[in-house]
């Protein structure tokens, strides 16, 4: 496996949770049936943390994000509980969670084009997240803005403040995107797919942007993504999750060089080898199959179709509980026998078989 560089938390940091959820659940109805989109999540993320939630697309992944900022529309069915600082958000009237939202709790959203209003400058939308909550002269609504745009390195932001989301480049759109959530010093910052359709060079711009806000605000973050490689740079744990529920979870060290579940190994496995010196080393491994239909998960472990080390016995009869293994938290059967195998292993044994 190619080695990664975790990143690791500041000695003397602040490791009490803003922000805990506990066994959430979201449903949708459809024609065909109930979706359960999450099903039983539980995490705690804390001041000056990076949370870093992966999962192919339909783990539940944004549909978590959603739930907790109560943006989830009125067909969803919502259980569990969803505390900022001791205080149940799932319980709090409309009013008083869009009070919450934007000031305490914010998002940045995957698609900054589509989220960005094309008929008002950047400016306006900023000052729009600001008035919201905070009743400032027009001046001084102004002056936050361009300071923002210039935190997130928006060049020129005293005449970019003017211009429209068509105006700026993709990169420059996800810094507003990012600037209108910090714009009240939120605690709990969510970015959902930030990076996505960005050149590797902006990604690593955009990553750099939220560590510095993080060290501005001493937020928690929460971000969103499929990239294996943003989460081992910039998270200091991470969620594994797999229709709808988490099968891994704990520091970035841990679930890179110590995974015990099948799904992680073989996400890991997938990854290009740059070190590779071997012909045989260039081929990437295939997590064979599908993930499952959300209205029809399999009996048991929902990964066990797919899965290279299932025992058809009891994992199609017994769903695995999310457990202590090792320094971490696996929800796999057989999460002790997998303590030999790391990605490479995985990788040799497709080659095999």
């Amino acid at each position: 496996m190619a080695t990664v560089e975790p990143r690791h938390r500041a000695e003397g940091s602040d490791t009490g949770a803003i922000l805990s959820v506990r066994d959430l659940n979201v449903q949708f109805p459809t024609d065909d049936g109930v979706v359960t989109a999450v099903n039983g999540v539980s995490f705690d993320v804390g001041a000056n943390e990076i949370l870093g939630i992966v999962g192919e697309s339909g783990s539940g992944k944004t549909v978590t994000s959603l739930a907790i900022c109560g943006l989830l529309p009125d067909s969803a069915t919502i259980s569990g509980q969803v505390a900022y600082r001791g205080q149940n958000v799932l319980r709090l009237s409309e009013t008083h969670k869009r009070e919450l939202r934007g000031a305490r709790i914010a998002m940045v959203f995957q698609d900054a084009l589509a989220a960005l209003n094309p008929v008002f400058t950047v400016g306006h939308q900023i000052a729009e997240a600001i008035s919201t909550h905070h009743k400032l002269p027009r001046a001084e609504v102004r002056r936050r803005a361009v300071e923002l745009l210039d935190v997130v390195g928006i060049p020129n932001p005293g005449s970019r403040v003017d211009q429209y989301p068509h105006e700026y480049s993709g990169g420059m759109r996800q810094r507003a995107m990012i600037a209108m959530a910090i714009a009240n010093d939120p605690d709990v910052l969510i970015a959902d797919e930030p990076t996505t359709a960005l050149d590797v060079t902006i990604q690593a711009q955009i990553l750099e942007v939220l560590q510095c806000v993080q060290d501005r605000t001493s937020s928690a973050i929460i971000l969103i993504t499929h990239d294996l490689g943003v989460v081992a740079g910039v998270a200091d744990r991470v969620m594994v999750m797999y229709a709808g529920r988490q099968v891994e979870l704990g520091p970035v060290a841990d679930i890179f060089y110590r995974s015990r579940h099948p799904y992680t190994l073989g996400l890991l496995a997938s990854l290009p080898r740059v070190d590779a010196s071997r012909p045989r080393d260039l081929r990437l491994y295939r997590i064979r199959g599908q993930p499952p239909s959300l209205i029809r998960v399999p009996s048991g472990c929902a990964f066990q179709p797919r899965c290279d080390f299932a025992d058809r016995d009891r994992c199609t009869t017994e769903v695995p509980a999310l457990r202590p293994v090792g320094g971490h938290f696996a929800a796999c059967h057989f999460a002790e026998r997998l303590a030999a195998l790391n990605p490479d292993a995985v990788r040799s044994r497709s080659h095999t078989t």
